[in-house]
């Protein structure tokens, strides 16, 4: 089983519940709060980088509700920028494990990453991944980018 540094946002259900599953599961977890932790560009990216820059975002942030941040059209800069100064805006959880980064929680994904040991449950049991990107390693229709199994959320 892995020992998992899980970044949340305190309080967060959808959070608990994904905590619960993989300590179900048999993981152990080193459970940090993504909004405190002194965040850099590298620290950031080191998660981020291999996803495109829509990606990167939590779509539930009240930034992006409001239409103040449009994650379609920023680059990768302004991006960063906006992520160190409202870490809300990163998509939530963060994992690692050894070498290995994680971005969401897309339960066929971190079943590939670590195993979940058969445990299951549904998307509205992990809270809200409502319009987050959701793919298993295919090249994707529009050319946008090729990646591995479990790295594209």
């Amino acid at each position: 089983m892995a020992h998992i540094t899980f970044y949340e946002k305190p309080g967060c259900g959808g959070n608990a519940k994904q905590k619960a599953l993989l300590i179900s599961a048999g993981h152990t977890l080193d459970v940090k709060d993504l909004l405190a932790e002194e965040w850099t560009k590298e620290s950031l990216l080191a998660f981020l980088s291999p996803l495109p820059v829509p990606h990167w975002f939590n779509r539930a942030a009240p930034m992006i509700k409001d239409g103040k941040v449009d994650p379609d059209t920023i680059d990768a800069d302004s991006a960063i920028a906006l992520m160190l100064d409202h870490p809300l805006l990163v998509r939530r959880p963060l994992m690692a494990s050894g070498e290995g980064r994680m971005v969401g929680f897309v339960l066929e994904d971190v079943d590939a990453w670590v195993g979940l040991a058969g445990q299951s449950a549904t998307d509205d049991e992990l809270g809200c991944q409502g319009n987050q990107h959701q793919c298993s390693g295919h090249h994707h229709e529009n050319g946008d980018h090729d990646h591995q199994p479990g790295t594209c959320r």
